[in-house]
């Protein structure tokens, strides 16, 4: 991993882990399938009244499955593919701007001493959690 990636992911964790913020990433392709395949099962069993209980039971179980349990974010930060690390790091530089750092203990402080710029942060990590990996973010627990 380049340097300058692994600073800004560093930053991202250490902002996340300052305001312990939480993530649940749904994975909504495993219910769906649970969904139908239970459908499906019960309607080969017992035909039509079996498909309507089998899509209500697959849709409760299904629904189970994709609650997702809350993680820390610095967590799912380091555990993304370095595609989605390379979209996160340009996500963040885009809001660094012009920012010089030499490594990342030097760009958490430069992040860190101004509040704009740490909400602004934020605010673009939140974003690509959202957006991209579809999470429910929660904050202090």
């Amino acid at each position: 991993m380049a340097p300058r990636v692994n600073d800004v992911l560093r930053l991202c964790c250490e902002i996340s882990g300052h305001d312990q913020i939480k993530v649940a990433v749904k994975n909504s392709t495993k219910g769906a399938m649970v969904a139908g395949g239970t459908a499906f099962v019960c309607g080969l069993l017992a035909g039509p009244s079996g498909i309507a209980f089998g899509g209500v039971l697959g849709g409760v179980v299904g629904c189970w499955l994709t609650s997702g349990t809350f993680r820390p974010l610095p967590q799912i930060v380091m555990e993304l593919s370095p595609a989605q690390q390379q979209k996160l790091y340009d996500d963040i530089v885009a809001v660094l701007g012009n920012l010089d750092w030499m490594d990342a203990a030097q760009l958490i402080a430069l992040v860190m001493d101004k509040a704009t710029l740490q909400q602004q942060v934020t605010a673009a990590l939140l974003n690509y959690i959202t957006k991209e990996l579809r999470a429910e973010v929660r904050y202090r627990e």
